[in-house]
């Protein structure tokens, strides 16, 4: 069981996705997967392990989770291979149970140092005099948010997701995901008060 999950490990630099076929390749991917094939299990995770790891990002905001999130949503993704539906993407079923992870583990981690927020995550402001203060109050915003409010902002505005991608992630409707998306805005617009936009 671990040998096709443990093919997987998240690096700082990810090897590119196979160029393998989608859809009609993919569904018999998961069909082999099913019958106990562990490579055809391993080229999944080749597949959708950047995408994975994004969603987890997003979930979570540190690095260290997000690699927890992905790992722990793999193992349960190749135990729970039997429920898996060959017709539904092997990727939103994928994305459904690390984002799961993600904020199982944010849970289990209510108290986290907010500084831990990877420099990367890209802040829509550009004043060099107020970066320093603006990355704290950034990091101190979001990890007020609510979580699900958390991810959705970081999921769109930092990611790229789309509402419906995201709904379909965080099992949510879309329209929830927008209404998350507009609350958690607003929170944040309140949080930076003075700072300029």
């Amino acid at each position: 069981m671990a040998t096709a999950v443990r093919a997987f490990t998240v690096h700082s630099d990810y090897p590119p996705p196979s160029k393998g076929p989608r859809g009609e390749g993919e569904r018999s991917l998961g069909l082999s997967a099913q019958q106990g094939s562990r490579d055809a299990f391993a080229e999944l995770v080749r597949r959708h392990q950047v995408r994975a790891f994004a969603i987890a990002r997003a979930v979570t905001l540190t690095r260290e989770d997000a690699e927890d999130a992905v790992q722990e949503g793999f193992l349960h993704a190749y135990r729970a291979l039997a429920r898996f539906r060959p017709d539904q993407p092997f990727g939103a079923w994928l994305g459904r149970i690390v984002a799961n992870a993600a904020l199982d583990i944010g849970r289990r981690r209510k108290v986290r140092d907010a500084d831990q927020l990877h420099e990367s995550l890209a802040a829509p402001f550009h004043d060099p005099a107020e970066q320093d203060e603006l990355r704290r109050r950034l990091r101190t915003g979001l990890a007020a948010l609510p979580e699900r409010q958390r991810a959705v902002i970081v999921m769109h505005d930092v990611e790229g997701f789309t509402h419906g991608e995201i709904g379909e992630l965080l099992g949510m409707p879309e329209g929830t995901s927008r209404s998350d998306l507009h609350h958690a805005r607003a929170a944040l617009r309140r949080m930076l008060g003075d700072l300029r936009e």
